[in-house]
């Protein structure tokens, strides 16, 4: 029986310093950290997480995961 590869589900991995801590606009949009596309959620986490916790120091520091596969094809939702 062969192992099926895993279906590639694109998530993006972004963040900056934000105006608000209870928004998500950004303070300066030329200063957004693309951190980059993953092929899964469990890397994207782990880039995010990883960002993350390299700002905590800075309040208004937020990173963010972006499901890109669902905006790419919206009808598939989870699948």
């Amino acid at each position: 029986m062969t192992d099926a590869p895993d279906k590639q589900l694109l998530h993006f991995v972004f963040g900056g310093e934000l105006k608000d801590l209870n928004g998500t606009e950004f303070r300066d949009l030329t200063k957004v950290d693309i951190v980059g596309i993953f092929s899964d959620y469990a890397t994207a986490v782990q880039a995010w997480r990883s960002k993350s916790q390299a700002t905590v120091d800075n309040a208004h520091m937020r990173y963010f995961v972006v499901h890109l596969h669902r905006l790419l094809d919206p009808s598939k939702g989870e699948r």
